[in-house]
């Protein structure tokens, strides 16, 4: 059975096709038959980059991708025709997708159906940056491959059993539950990816902090394999400082930025998703790798912006030590989490009371392209590589067997 599986953002679209031919152990990693990205959807230079078997043989070309469903549709062209292992035509069985928020409503892979897919238009008011770009993958493969059964795996599933004490709001509860106002989490096809492979390597910790930092962010308590508590709320835009969005922020702010008319709301939803963040602070990007790079040229706004995304992440391990009553395994995953050394060196740098001790050399050398321990004998500090998409493969493919 070859599974597709479709990881749509805001201006981009990540792909793989794998081919599942059982239930696998999760130690047996599933074959990759193509993969691939479309990039900077919406401009000039959007760039399909499609990878084929195992050796990963990659081409490139321009696409003049307006939309995330152009996208996903040239995305189909691309791998029907590409004749992977000398097949005339390629077959794809299902299709797998991404979807940021379930809501209330979503939290098992759910079969897309028509009443599935109103549901999910619905739930935008609750995603409106996220949700959007997996219902126009989803339309995109419904028009090409109208008999392809289609999938949803859903972000926010993972946290649907958050103790009452971490997802609610203190607001009235008749207005919480007419409009669904709770936290939701998400990350959570990560965080279940993450936990269940470590656990594959050593025995389950009972009390588990997991960071997933890339361009998004949040810190995930796991206690025995399930989330109790997340730093993302209601929307993405709680918790952690990111790339481009603020985090945690004084509600009075934002009311003080509106009844001020120093901004109009959607003046305040641009400032707080695309203009804050590492962005906002540095005044200079939102990459950590170009402000490692400014930090060594001597700017210290950039500096700044890395030690209060390490002070933040910090602060919330800390706070779920409390909540866990302690903490057995810190993880690292995600873009930054895996690939920066001078990062997760920033955010240990004064755990040792919770008897955290990162290994310099280790974390140094660790490559982030597999499972590494990166702290002391203790083997209490890992690094985890995320992998979202094979986790939806598996999800669809289980629903549909």
């Amino acid at each position: 059975m070859n599974i597709l599986v479709l990881n749509a953002g805001s201006s981009s679209l990540k792909f793989r096709l794998f081919r599942m031919e059982a239930l696998r152990s999760l130690a047996e990693p599933e074959e990759v038959l193509a993969s691939g990205q479309v990039e900077r959807i919406g401009k000039p230079d959007a760039q399909l980059m499609f990878r084929q078997g195992v050796k990963e043989i990659e081409r490139k070309r321009s696409i003049g991708a307006e939309t995330v469903s152009e996208a996903a549709q040239e995305v189909l062209r691309e791998i029907l025709r590409s004749g992977i292992e000398g097949q005339e035509v390629v077959r794809i069985d299902a299709v797998g997708h991404r979807i940021v928020h379930g809501g209330a409503r979503f939290f098992e892979p759910t079969r897309i159906d028509d009443s599935v897919l109103k549901e999910i238009h619905a739930l935008t008011e609750l995603a409106p940056l996220h949700n959007p770009s997996g219902l126009a993958g989803i339309e995109a493969v419904k028009q090409a491959l109208p008999d392809v059964p289609n999938v949803a795996v859903f972000d926010t599933a993972f946290h649907h059993r958050l103790p009452e004490v971490a997802a609610r709001y203190a607001l009235p509860s008749d207005l919480s539950e007419r409009l669904q106002l709770r936290r939701y989490g998400f990350h959570g096809i990560s965080y279940r990816y993450v936990s269940e492979r470590l656990a594959l390597i050593r025995q389950q910790a009972s009390r588990m902090v997991i960071c997933h930092l890339g361009n998004g962010a949040s810190v995930c308590a796991l206690r025995d394999g399930l989330s109790i508590d997340t730093s993302m709320g209601f929307t993405p835009l709680e918790g952690l400082i990111m790339g481009n969005r603020s985090g945690d922020v004084d509600p009075g702010l934002l009311l003080h930025l509106l009844h001020g008319n120093h901004m109009t709301s959607d003046e305040l939803n641009d400032l707080l998703n695309h203009q804050s963040g590492l962005l906002g602070l540095s005044n200079k990007s939102s990459d950590i790798r170009d402000l490692e790079k400014a930090v060594g040229e001597g700017d210290t706004a950039s500096q700044l912006a890395l030690e209060c995304f390490a002070y933040r992440v910090r602060k919330y391990i800390g706070a779920y030590a409390a909540a866990l009553g302690g903490i057995d395994t810190l993880v690292f995953t995600g873009g930054i989490g895996e690939h920066s050394a001078s990062m997760r060196a920033r955010i240990c740098q004064d755990l040792a009371f919770l008897g955290l001790h990162i290994d310099p050399d280790l974390n140094q050398t660790a490559t982030g392209k597999e499972p590494a321990a990166v702290s002391d004998k203790a083997r209490n500090i890992w690094i985890v590589p995320t992998d979202e998409e094979r986790q939806i493969a598996r999800d669809t493919f289980a629903l549909l067997h």
